[in-house]
Protein backbone atom coordinates (compact mmCIF):
# COMPACT_ATOMS: atom_id res chain seq x y z
CA UNK A 1 0.00 0.00 0.00
CA UNK A 2 1.42 3.01 -1.04
CA UNK A 3 2.23 5.93 1.80
CA UNK A 4 1.88 9.17 0.09
CA UNK A 5 -1.88 8.92 -0.36
CA UNK A 6 -2.45 7.92 3.30
CA UNK A 7 -0.25 11.13 5.17
CA UNK A 8 -2.48 13.40 2.68
CA UNK A 9 -5.61 12.28 3.18
CA UNK A 10 -4.40 12.33 7.27
CA UNK A 11 -3.13 15.73 6.90
CA UNK A 12 -6.46 16.84 4.94
CA UNK A 13 -8.53 15.02 7.57
CA UNK A 14 -7.12 17.24 10.08
CA UNK A 15 -8.71 20.48 8.32
CA UNK A 16 -11.03 22.09 10.45
CA UNK A 17 -13.11 22.73 7.27
CA UNK A 18 -13.27 19.25 6.27
CA UNK A 19 -15.34 18.44 9.21
CA UNK A 20 -17.65 21.35 9.28
CA UNK A 21 -18.52 20.09 6.21
CA UNK A 22 -19.62 16.80 6.87
CA UNK A 23 -22.05 18.78 9.54
CA UNK A 24 -23.55 20.96 6.41
CA UNK A 25 -24.05 17.82 4.44
CA UNK A 26 -26.00 16.25 7.52
CA UNK A 27 -28.14 18.93 6.93
CA UNK A 28 -29.39 17.74 3.54
CA UNK A 29 -28.97 14.27 4.32
CA UNK A 30 -31.58 14.41 6.73
CA UNK A 31 -33.77 15.75 4.52
CA UNK A 32 -33.03 12.73 1.98
CA UNK A 33 -33.79 10.39 4.66
CA UNK A 34 -36.86 11.44 5.17
CA UNK A 35 -37.97 11.24 1.69
CA UNK A 36 -36.32 7.99 1.30
CA UNK A 37 -37.88 6.43 4.67
CA UNK A 38 -41.36 8.22 4.44
CA UNK A 39 -43.34 5.20 3.36
CA UNK A 40 -41.81 3.11 6.27
CA UNK A 41 -43.20 5.41 9.13
CA UNK A 42 -46.16 4.78 10.17
CA UNK A 43 -48.74 8.06 10.40
CA UNK A 44 -49.10 7.90 14.03
CA UNK A 45 -45.58 8.89 14.42
CA UNK A 46 -45.34 11.30 11.63
CA UNK A 47 -48.98 12.85 12.50
CA UNK A 48 -47.44 13.54 16.24
CA UNK A 49 -45.03 15.88 14.99
CA UNK A 50 -44.26 18.80 12.53
CA UNK A 51 -42.06 20.56 11.03
CA UNK A 52 -43.00 23.93 12.29
CA UNK A 53 -42.37 22.93 15.76
CA UNK A 54 -38.78 22.57 14.96
CA UNK A 55 -38.02 25.97 13.74
CA UNK A 56 -37.63 27.22 17.49
CA UNK A 57 -34.84 24.61 18.30
CA UNK A 58 -33.36 25.48 15.17
CA UNK A 59 -33.41 29.19 15.73
CA UNK A 60 -32.08 28.98 19.03
CA UNK A 61 -29.04 26.41 18.17
CA UNK A 62 -27.43 28.54 14.87
CA UNK A 63 -27.84 31.91 17.16
CA UNK A 64 -26.09 30.44 20.12
CA UNK A 65 -23.41 27.97 18.64
CA UNK A 66 -22.37 31.47 16.73
CA UNK A 67 -21.66 33.15 19.57
CA UNK A 68 -20.29 29.84 21.14
CA UNK A 69 -17.76 29.64 17.79
CA UNK A 70 -16.48 32.76 17.31
CA UNK A 71 -15.76 33.14 21.07
CA UNK A 72 -14.09 29.59 20.91
CA UNK A 73 -12.14 30.82 17.71
CA UNK A 74 -10.89 33.55 19.71
CA UNK A 75 -9.83 31.62 22.48
CA UNK A 76 -7.84 29.34 20.20
CA UNK A 77 -6.05 31.70 17.95
CA UNK A 78 -4.52 33.31 21.54
CA UNK A 79 -3.75 30.41 23.37
CA UNK A 80 -1.66 29.16 19.92
CA UNK A 81 0.17 32.71 19.81
CA UNK A 82 0.69 32.79 23.42
CA UNK A 83 1.93 29.25 22.97
CA UNK A 84 4.14 30.39 19.84
CA UNK A 85 5.30 33.32 22.07
CA UNK A 86 6.44 31.60 25.25
CA UNK A 87 7.98 28.41 23.50
CA UNK A 88 8.96 28.35 19.58
CA UNK A 89 6.80 28.92 16.62
CA UNK A 90 7.40 25.49 16.28
CA UNK A 91 4.55 24.18 18.76
CA UNK A 92 2.02 26.03 16.66
CA UNK A 93 2.19 23.18 14.08
CA UNK A 94 1.56 21.03 16.71
CA UNK A 95 -1.42 22.84 18.67
CA UNK A 96 -3.22 23.19 15.05
CA UNK A 97 -3.07 19.22 15.07
CA UNK A 98 -4.65 19.26 18.32
CA UNK A 99 -7.42 16.35 17.69
CA UNK A 100 -9.45 18.24 20.88
CA UNK A 101 -9.26 21.35 19.39
CA UNK A 102 -10.35 20.32 16.04
CA UNK A 103 -13.13 17.80 17.09
CA UNK A 104 -14.97 20.74 19.68
CA UNK A 105 -14.77 23.61 17.54
CA UNK A 106 -15.58 21.20 14.33
CA UNK A 107 -18.73 20.26 16.57
CA UNK A 108 -19.75 24.15 17.63
CA UNK A 109 -19.17 25.17 13.94
CA UNK A 110 -20.82 22.61 11.87
CA UNK A 111 -23.91 22.76 14.51
CA UNK A 112 -24.37 26.16 13.28
CA UNK A 113 -24.15 24.99 9.87
CA UNK A 114 -26.67 22.67 9.96
CA UNK A 115 -29.06 24.77 11.70
CA UNK A 116 -29.00 27.44 9.55
CA UNK A 117 -29.10 25.04 6.44
CA UNK A 118 -31.89 23.18 8.11
CA UNK A 119 -33.88 26.97 8.68
CA UNK A 120 -32.90 27.58 5.01
CA UNK A 121 -34.94 24.19 3.88
CA UNK A 122 -37.16 24.37 5.69
CA UNK A 123 -38.73 27.94 4.57
CA UNK A 124 -37.69 26.53 0.66
CA UNK A 125 -40.34 23.50 1.75
CA UNK A 126 -37.53 21.31 0.77
CA UNK A 127 -38.24 18.80 3.66
CA UNK A 128 -41.24 16.52 3.13
CA UNK A 129 -44.11 16.51 5.93
CA UNK A 130 -42.99 12.94 7.14
CA UNK A 131 -39.00 14.39 7.45
CA UNK A 132 -39.98 15.96 10.73
CA UNK A 133 -39.09 12.61 12.73
CA UNK A 134 -35.61 12.47 11.09
CA UNK A 135 -34.85 16.44 11.66
CA UNK A 136 -36.15 15.72 15.15
CA UNK A 137 -33.86 12.55 15.84
CA UNK A 138 -31.04 14.05 13.68
CA UNK A 139 -31.03 17.51 16.03
CA UNK A 140 -31.23 16.00 19.01
CA UNK A 141 -28.12 13.78 18.02
CA UNK A 142 -26.41 17.35 16.91
CA UNK A 143 -27.39 18.85 20.36
CA UNK A 144 -26.29 16.05 22.25
CA UNK A 145 -23.02 16.30 20.50
CA UNK A 146 -23.00 19.91 21.43
CA UNK A 147 -23.37 19.34 25.35
CA UNK A 148 -20.51 16.82 25.40
CA UNK A 149 -18.22 19.07 23.57
CA UNK A 150 -19.01 22.29 25.67
CA UNK A 151 -18.05 19.95 28.48
CA UNK A 152 -14.98 18.81 26.90
CA UNK A 153 -14.07 22.12 25.84
CA UNK A 154 -14.22 23.50 29.19
CA UNK A 155 -11.91 20.62 30.77
CA UNK A 156 -9.51 21.41 27.70
CA UNK A 157 -9.07 25.21 28.29
CA UNK A 158 -7.99 24.90 31.67
CA UNK A 159 -4.54 24.24 30.01
CA UNK A 160 -4.76 24.82 25.95
CA UNK A 161 -1.74 27.31 25.73
CA UNK A 162 -0.30 26.55 29.06
CA UNK A 163 4.07 25.75 28.80
CA UNK A 164 3.55 22.40 30.69
CA UNK A 165 0.97 21.42 28.35
CA UNK A 166 2.92 22.81 25.45
CA UNK A 167 6.12 20.44 26.65
CA UNK A 168 4.31 17.52 27.40
CA UNK A 169 2.77 17.94 23.75
CA UNK A 170 6.19 18.08 22.26
CA UNK A 171 7.58 15.34 24.33
CA UNK A 172 4.78 13.12 23.01
CA UNK A 173 5.54 13.72 19.35
CA UNK A 174 9.27 13.34 19.93
CA UNK A 175 8.69 10.01 22.05
CA UNK A 176 6.77 8.79 18.89
CA UNK A 177 9.21 9.91 16.18
CA UNK A 178 11.75 8.65 18.51
CA UNK A 179 10.07 5.26 18.95
CA UNK A 180 9.51 4.46 15.25
CA UNK A 181 13.40 5.22 14.33
CA UNK A 182 14.63 3.06 16.72
CA UNK A 183 11.63 0.29 14.88
CA UNK A 184 12.60 1.36 11.57
CA UNK A 185 16.23 3.44 11.42
CA UNK A 186 16.10 3.43 7.25
CA UNK A 187 12.35 3.79 7.25
CA UNK A 188 11.36 0.25 6.10
CA UNK A 189 14.23 0.04 3.64
CA UNK A 190 17.81 -0.73 4.03
CA UNK A 191 20.03 0.94 5.74
CA UNK A 192 22.87 3.01 3.44
CA UNK A 193 26.10 3.34 4.75
CA UNK A 194 29.75 3.63 3.97
CA UNK A 195 29.67 -0.06 3.21
CA UNK A 196 27.18 0.03 0.82
CA UNK A 197 28.49 -0.95 -2.62
CA UNK A 198 26.67 1.78 -5.57
CA UNK A 199 26.18 0.05 -8.79
CA UNK A 200 28.55 1.84 -11.49
CA UNK A 201 25.69 3.72 -13.15
CA UNK A 202 23.11 6.06 -11.80
CA UNK A 203 20.33 7.69 -12.22
CA UNK A 204 19.57 10.76 -10.46
CA UNK A 205 15.86 11.48 -9.24
CA UNK A 206 15.39 15.30 -8.97
CA UNK A 207 13.53 17.14 -6.49
CA UNK A 208 10.55 19.06 -8.41
CA UNK A 209 10.81 22.08 -5.86
CA UNK A 210 12.57 23.41 -3.11
CA UNK A 211 11.16 22.95 0.64
CA UNK A 212 12.15 20.60 3.53
CA UNK A 213 11.81 16.99 3.02
CA UNK A 214 8.49 15.50 5.01
CA UNK A 215 7.95 12.02 3.86
CA UNK A 216 9.39 9.36 1.74
CA UNK A 217 7.18 7.10 0.35
CA UNK A 218 9.17 3.92 0.06
CA UNK A 219 6.42 1.35 -1.41
CA UNK A 220 5.96 4.02 -4.09
CA UNK A 221 9.73 3.97 -4.66
CA UNK A 222 9.61 0.07 -4.74
CA UNK A 223 6.62 -0.11 -7.14
CA UNK A 224 8.53 2.18 -9.70
CA UNK A 225 11.26 -0.30 -10.78
CA UNK A 226 11.10 -1.01 -13.98
CA UNK A 227 12.93 -4.14 -13.71
CA UNK A 228 12.85 -6.64 -10.96
CA UNK A 229 15.38 -5.83 -7.57
CA UNK A 230 16.36 -2.31 -9.85
CA UNK A 231 17.83 -0.84 -6.34
CA UNK A 232 17.12 3.12 -5.60
CA UNK A 233 19.37 5.25 -2.87
CA UNK A 234 18.39 7.99 -1.21
CA UNK A 235 20.52 11.00 -0.49
CA UNK A 236 18.51 12.73 2.19
CA UNK A 237 16.48 12.00 5.07
CA UNK A 238 12.80 13.67 5.99
CA UNK A 239 13.55 17.16 7.74
CA UNK A 240 16.49 18.18 5.39
CA UNK A 241 16.25 20.81 3.11
CA UNK A 242 16.19 19.95 -0.49
CA UNK A 243 16.16 22.39 -3.80
CA UNK A 244 14.90 22.05 -6.80
CA UNK A 245 16.51 20.21 -8.99
CA UNK A 246 18.91 19.00 -6.72
CA UNK A 247 18.78 14.64 -6.67
CA UNK A 248 17.04 13.59 -3.59
CA UNK A 249 17.98 9.80 -5.05
CA UNK A 250 19.82 8.05 -7.13
CA UNK A 251 18.48 5.22 -9.23
CA UNK A 252 20.07 2.10 -10.44
CA UNK A 253 20.60 1.59 -14.35
CA UNK A 254 18.76 4.18 -16.71
CA UNK A 255 15.32 4.43 -16.02
CA UNK A 256 12.73 6.16 -17.94
CA UNK A 257 12.19 10.11 -17.94
CA UNK A 258 8.32 9.41 -16.83
CA UNK A 259 9.47 6.67 -14.10
CA UNK A 260 12.12 9.15 -13.18
CA UNK A 261 8.99 11.61 -12.43
CA UNK A 262 7.24 9.31 -10.62
CA UNK A 263 9.45 7.91 -8.89
CA UNK A 264 10.28 12.04 -7.54
CA UNK A 265 6.29 12.13 -6.00
CA UNK A 266 7.40 9.93 -3.65
CA UNK A 267 9.03 12.56 -1.95
CA UNK A 268 6.57 14.65 -0.14
CA UNK A 269 8.42 18.32 -0.08
CA UNK A 270 6.70 21.18 1.94
CA UNK A 271 7.68 24.45 3.12
CA UNK A 272 8.21 23.52 6.59
CA UNK A 273 9.50 20.33 8.71
CA UNK A 274 6.92 17.71 9.81
CA UNK A 275 6.81 15.97 12.74
CA UNK A 276 5.93 12.30 10.88
CA UNK A 277 9.44 11.09 9.52
CA UNK A 278 11.80 13.30 11.36
CA UNK A 279 12.60 12.41 14.61
CA UNK A 280 15.27 15.42 15.42
CA UNK A 281 12.38 17.97 15.01
CA UNK A 282 10.96 17.24 18.31
CA UNK A 283 14.23 16.90 20.13
CA UNK A 284 15.01 20.81 18.27
CA UNK A 285 11.55 22.04 19.35
CA UNK A 286 12.41 21.39 22.77
CA UNK A 287 16.28 22.78 22.28
CA UNK A 288 14.19 26.29 20.97
CA UNK A 289 11.74 25.94 23.88
CA UNK A 290 14.92 26.18 26.65
CA UNK A 291 16.77 29.03 24.12
CA UNK A 292 13.63 30.90 24.20
CA UNK A 293 13.22 30.52 28.33
CA UNK A 294 16.92 31.78 28.41
CA UNK A 295 16.78 34.55 26.26
CA UNK A 296 16.92 38.19 27.69
CA UNK A 297 13.55 38.93 27.42
CA UNK A 298 12.58 36.09 28.82
CA UNK A 299 14.99 34.92 31.69
CA UNK A 300 13.02 31.72 32.77
CA UNK A 301 16.30 29.54 33.77
CA UNK A 302 13.60 26.66 35.04
CA UNK A 303 12.23 26.17 32.00
CA UNK A 304 15.19 25.40 30.52
CA UNK A 305 16.33 23.13 33.02
CA UNK A 306 12.51 21.51 32.56
CA UNK A 307 13.03 21.03 28.96
CA UNK A 308 16.39 19.40 29.35
CA UNK A 309 15.13 17.39 31.76
CA UNK A 310 12.93 15.87 29.07
CA UNK A 311 15.15 15.69 26.47
CA UNK A 312 16.93 13.44 28.53
CA UNK A 313 14.89 11.32 29.72
CA UNK A 314 13.77 10.88 26.10
CA UNK A 315 17.44 10.33 24.54
CA UNK A 316 17.82 7.76 27.56
CA UNK A 317 14.52 5.91 26.77
CA UNK A 318 15.16 5.73 22.90
CA UNK A 319 18.77 4.36 23.49
CA UNK A 320 17.75 1.51 26.10
CA UNK A 321 14.91 0.32 23.83
CA UNK A 322 16.64 -2.50 22.34
CA UNK A 323 17.22 -2.46 18.95
CA UNK A 324 15.14 -5.05 17.11
CA UNK A 325 17.21 -8.41 15.91
CA UNK A 326 16.41 -8.30 12.37
CA UNK A 327 14.81 -4.20 11.61
CA UNK A 328 11.96 -4.35 9.29
CA UNK A 329 12.74 -4.05 5.44
CA UNK A 330 9.70 -4.04 3.68
CA UNK A 331 11.46 -2.92 0.86
CA UNK A 332 14.79 -4.36 0.06
CA UNK A 333 15.25 -2.47 -3.14
CA UNK A 334 15.40 0.89 -1.72
CA UNK A 335 18.43 2.04 0.65
CA UNK A 336 17.88 5.17 2.85
CA UNK A 337 20.66 6.96 4.95
CA UNK A 338 20.45 6.21 8.68
CA UNK A 339 20.08 9.03 11.29
CA UNK A 340 23.21 9.42 12.82
CA UNK A 341 23.35 9.66 16.78
CA UNK A 342 25.29 13.13 16.64
CA UNK A 343 22.64 14.66 14.52
CA UNK A 344 19.98 14.13 17.78
CA UNK A 345 22.53 15.02 20.55
CA UNK A 346 22.94 18.14 18.09
CA UNK A 347 19.46 18.96 17.98
CA UNK A 348 18.76 18.44 21.27
CA UNK A 349 21.62 20.48 23.35
CA UNK A 350 23.43 22.28 20.85
CA UNK A 351 21.57 25.58 21.63
CA UNK A 352 21.04 24.79 25.10
CA UNK A 353 24.38 24.75 25.34
CA UNK A 354 25.44 28.53 23.41
CA UNK A 355 22.58 30.13 25.10
CA UNK A 356 22.72 28.92 28.80
CA UNK A 357 26.33 28.87 28.74
CA UNK A 358 26.42 31.72 31.18
CA UNK A 359 23.89 30.67 33.71
CA UNK A 360 25.65 28.19 36.33
CA UNK A 361 22.57 26.25 36.94
CA UNK A 362 21.38 25.76 33.60
CA UNK A 363 24.80 24.58 32.88
CA UNK A 364 24.78 21.98 35.61
CA UNK A 365 22.02 20.10 34.92
CA UNK A 366 22.89 20.23 30.80
CA UNK A 367 26.32 18.95 31.68
CA UNK A 368 24.82 16.24 34.38
CA UNK A 369 22.23 15.19 30.95
CA UNK A 370 25.18 14.45 29.13
CA UNK A 371 27.15 12.87 31.66
CA UNK A 372 24.30 10.37 32.01
CA UNK A 373 23.81 9.69 28.13
CA UNK A 374 27.54 9.01 28.27
CA UNK A 375 26.53 5.99 29.99
CA UNK A 376 23.58 4.76 27.99
CA UNK A 377 23.38 1.58 25.48
CA UNK A 378 23.69 2.79 22.26
CA UNK A 379 27.62 3.70 22.15
CA UNK A 380 27.01 6.02 18.95
CA UNK A 381 24.40 8.67 21.22
CA UNK A 382 27.04 7.77 24.23
CA UNK A 383 30.31 8.60 22.00
CA UNK A 384 27.78 11.86 20.67
CA UNK A 385 26.76 12.74 24.24
CA UNK A 386 30.87 13.14 25.23
CA UNK A 387 31.84 14.73 22.44
CA UNK A 388 28.92 17.48 23.09
CA UNK A 389 29.74 17.80 27.01
CA UNK A 390 33.30 18.76 25.52
CA UNK A 391 31.34 21.74 23.34
CA UNK A 392 29.25 22.43 26.88
CA UNK A 393 32.09 22.89 28.91
CA UNK A 394 34.02 24.73 26.32
CA UNK A 395 31.21 27.39 26.31
CA UNK A 396 30.86 27.61 29.98
CA UNK A 397 34.21 27.93 30.98
CA UNK A 398 33.94 31.07 28.11
CA UNK A 399 30.43 32.65 29.60
CA UNK A 400 31.19 31.93 33.56
CA UNK A 401 32.73 35.15 35.27
CA UNK A 402 33.07 33.62 38.70
CA UNK A 403 36.67 31.26 38.76
CA UNK A 404 34.18 29.45 41.94
CA UNK A 405 31.45 28.68 39.05
CA UNK A 406 34.11 27.49 36.89
CA UNK A 407 35.90 25.33 39.36
CA UNK A 408 32.66 23.47 39.87
CA UNK A 409 32.26 22.62 36.39
CA UNK A 410 34.67 19.53 36.97
CA UNK A 411 32.28 17.76 39.94
CA UNK A 412 28.64 18.59 38.06
CA UNK A 413 27.99 15.20 37.61
CA UNK A 414 27.72 14.61 41.42
CA UNK A 415 25.35 17.53 41.66
CA UNK A 416 21.43 16.69 42.07
CA UNK A 417 19.01 17.59 39.44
Amino acid sequence: MFERPVVILRRLSRKLWVRVSAFAVLSLTSALMGTVLEASLSPALTDRFDLEGLMPVLTILASSMLAVSTFSLNVMVSAHLSAAAQATPRVHRLLLDDTTTQNVLSVFIGAFVYALSSIILLKAQAYASSSAVIMLVVTIAVVVLVILALLRWIDHLSDLGSLDATLDLTESHARTALTALRQRPALGGVPLTTDTVLPEYLTPIPAQKSGYLQWIDLAALAACSETPGQQIYANHRPGQSVLQGQPLALAAGAPSPATVDRMAQAFLIGDKRSFEQDAGLGLLTLSEIASRALSSGVNDPGTAIEAIARTERLLWEWAQTPMPASPEIAHPTVFVPELPASTLISAAFAAPARDGAGQIEVVRRLLKALTELQGCADTDLAAAAKDMTKIARAYAENALTLPQERESLDYTHRWPS
